[in-house]
């Protein structure tokens, strides 16, 4: 059941978990019912009761959405080659799935929102339920009923602003960031070109500051609402006596500077902007123009040119935005975070004046009458509102998706984490094996996907809480694919509920995790099968080279290469989410070795490099040595910093007079050893062997594919190696 609290303002809070959500799908606007999101630790969950469509960024998406993928692949070639990047990657299978659950899931779309606060991250200090916030962020403050929003993109709403208004603030915001990097002073004059909802806020933004004001739009009635908001003049723009019009109204100066808030493809709009300008004017770019400069429209005058980026600084900083680290404001005056509020003080103060620009306020059961609105009015509104029911009401805890017959002699599997990896790899393997799966429930952070997921791949519910996969007494084993931090509390709970478990790696990310793990299996002689996804292993590969190996009279040396690639430092892998890639991937080799060797690891060393600069970490650049009981050396390669030409994963292993080598899991060649012949065209690294031979285990009543005592020492070697680089 939700439970709900009437607060003073007449809103309704409390918990919702299952929500309406507006997805745009090949060019139409969709309101669906999804799982709401979970309350995460370093974000604020909030329940929206109004929301804002901005015309010009949403709908160029929602147009862009109606066009074919080929014609859309021909304006955008680099989208192609990430496509074809992709393929020679993962597979024709795997993108092809990827790009199919992409295109069925949607887009999400808004970035503007206010409403009450429902749930508290821990690591939130500052915020209470029950408070009125505005939101912003086009990666959280969607079209939902209920939005997950990073502290840093959440205000809170002063008592004189109405929810109307402060759904508006992100908007508002990248006006003020505009008019900021305009570097006003009293008394100066500047003509805003585009009276859209960003132009005028630029206008009354710019009146506030004491400047004159000049507008430029071909729509007369948004003249008429700049010039009733305060604007001085306007002139009528005919794309030849533009600067002359500016010129006379300015005694022939030119304006000291100009904010282009329009859209289009034109070069035309920022050539005419320089020459409205005097000598030494300037020039502020917010809205998306074309930008093929002619260098003497602003040398001659030495016009300085500002690219105003969206809400003001901290935008597109995941350190700032997703961990809530705020710059000091003695560094950083205004940050986006302190725009918003600013925006909404001035809402307050009577010195912005929104809801002049409200045309109309549509529910959000009708978000597709709203959108079609803005594509076939005339004239166009300058601004709709989204409406959300606040009234009390009952929920179930998920989305049923489609209601299939348990199939019994199956394992009912549910996935828990549904990101790229899970939807290219692991679902497509699960429906290949049929057989021997069921796919039960999917569990993802966002609803959209979890539903998307779930429907594209036939499972029975959706969710975004793992909680109810746990309690399901339906599914025998789950599938975790979830950030690497997450890992190992999911497990134990899963062991708790009695779940045969199948986690990615890495199986934990400190000691104290891992403890916690083997100390369960100790006190409980029954536990389910737990195995971790190394994957390698179960590989033909590595499955026909055991074979000799195993056979071997003495030690023997591995050399094993991994030509990981590039990953940028502010990546989630880099960050306590995914541990670094030592623990987050190299576990794999780890693995691999304890494999090959079946023994005890006794001594662990490892030496990194020290690149110069901030470019490369000394953690993606190593070489660890593991000695075994049995007598044998492994050497791992560990490199971010290799060729692209280069193959990603090269193995060497030599033993009795024998040399195998392993070519990327698409070819091996054994020298003093005949091998059976096997070659691929793509990486074959044993995910799908791995499903199966689990599934097999399961139902059969065997232990699992790889003993506990195995899955922990590759950890505990990487936290060894961890340790010393």
């Amino acid at each position: 059941m939700a439970i709900f609290l009437m607060g003073k303002h007449g809103y309704a809070r409390g918990v919702i978990r299952i929500m309406k959500q507006v997805l745009i799908k090949k060019g139409q606007a969709v309101t669906e019912n999804v799982p709401a999101p979970q309350i995460e630790a370093d974000k604020v969950l909030v329940r929206v009761v109004k929301s804002c469509i901005s015309i010009g960024t949403e709908m160029s998406g929602v147009r862009a959405s109606s066009v074919p993928l080929w014609k859309r692949a021909l304006k955008e070639p680099e989208k192609v080659k990430k496509v074809f990047d992709m393929v020679a990657e993962k597979g024709i299978s795997q993108t092809r799935e990827l790009v199919k659950g992409k295109l069925d899931t949607g887009s999400l779309v808004g970035y503007s929102a206010a409403g009450v606060v429902i749930g508290v991250g821990a690591n939130v200090r500052d915020v209470k339920v029950g408070e009125r916030v505005a939101c912003a962020g086009a990666q959280c403050a969607h079209h939902a009923e209920i939005i997950n929003v990073p502290r840093n993109l959440l205000v809170k709403i002063p008592e004189a602003v109405s929810f109307e208004e402060a759904s508006t603030v992100t908007l508002g915001s990248i006006a003020m960031q505009g008019v900021r990097r305009a570097h006003t002073t009293l008394g100066e004059c500047f003509v805003v070109i585009g009276l859209g909802v960003i132009g005028q806020f630029a206008v009354q933004m710019l009146k506030a500051s004491g400047c004159k004001v000049i507008v430029s739009d071909l729509d007369t009635s948004r003249i008429e609402m700049a010039l009733k908001h305060g604007a001085d003049y306007a002139i009528q723009p005919d794309g030849t006596t533009d600067a002359e019009q500016v010129a006379r109204l300015t005694d022939g100066v030119g304006a000291d500077g100009v904010i282009i808030t329009a859209a289009a493809k034109s070069d035309a709009i920022v050539s005419t902007a320089f020459r409205m300008c005097r000598r030494k004017g300037r020039v502020v770019l917010v809205g998306d123009v074309g930008l093929h400069l002619n260098r003497a429209d602003f040398y001659e005058k030495e016009i300085d040119f500002f690219i105003s980026t969206s809400y003001g600084p901290g935008r597109y900083d995941s350190i700032y935005e997703e961990k809530g680290l705020e710059y000091p404001v003695s560094y950083v005056r205004w940050t986006e975070n302190r725009n918003l509020q600013e925006v909404l003080n001035l809402v307050a103060a009577k010195k912005l004046h929104v809801m002049d620009m409200v045309s109309k306020i549509y529910p959000v059961e009708e978000a597709d009458t709203a959108y079609e609105s803005l594509k076939t009015a005339s004239p166009k509104p300058l601004m709709v509102l989204l409406s959300y029911p606040q009234e009390e009401r009952e929920e179930a805890d998920v989305v049923t998706v489609a209601a299939h017959p348990t199939q019994k002699e199956k394992i009912q599997i549910a996935l828990i984490g549904a990101g790229g990896f899970a939807k290219g790899m692991h679902l497509p393997n699960i429906k290949q094996l049929g057989d021997l799966y069921q796919l039960r429930g999917v569990m993802s952070r966002t609803g959209t996907n979890a539903e998307a997921v779930a429907k594209q791949f036939g499972a029975d519910y959706a969710t975004t809480n793992y909680e109810k996969v746990l309690a399901d007494d339906a599914v025998d084993m789950v599938l975790i694919a979830t950030r690497h931090n997450l890992h190992a509390d999911m497990v134990l709970a899963a062991l708790g509920a009695g779940k045969h478990i199948l986690v990615e790696k890495p199986l934990a990310i400190n000691a104290e995790e891992l403890s916690r793990i083997e100390l369960f299996y100790r006190e409980h002689r029954d536990a389910p099968l737990l195995l971790t996804g190394f994957n390698r292993r179960h590989s033909r590969y590595l499955q026909e080279i055991a074979k000799h190996t195993t056979a071997r009279q003495n030690p023997m040396i591995i050399h094993y290469t991994m030509n990981a690639g590039y990953i940028p430092l502010d990546y989630w892998v880099h960050t306590e989410e995914g541990a670094g890639r030592n623990i987050g991937e190299a576990c794999h080799i780890y693995d691999v070795f304890n494999f090959l060797t079946g023994a005890k690891a006794v001594s662990v060393s490892a030496s990194s490099i020290r690149p110069n600069g901030a470019y490369y970490s000394a953690k993606d650049n190593f070489i660890a040595t593991v000695t075994y009981d049995d007598g044998s050396v492994a050497n791992l390669i560990y490199t971010a910093a290799g060729s692209k030409d280069y193959p990603k994963e090269t193995m060497e292993v030599f033993f009795d007079g024998k040399m195998i080598t392993l070519n990327d899991y698409k070819s091996m060649k054994g020298y003093g050893v005949k091998l059976a012949s096997i070659e691929t065209k793509g990486s074959e690294k044993g995910q799908l062997e791995e499903l199966e031979v689990f599934g097999k285990a399961i139902k059969e009543g065997r232990e699992a594919p790889i003993s506990l005592w195995q899955q922990v020492q590759a950890m505990q070697i990487a936290f060894a190696v961890e340790g010393q680089l």
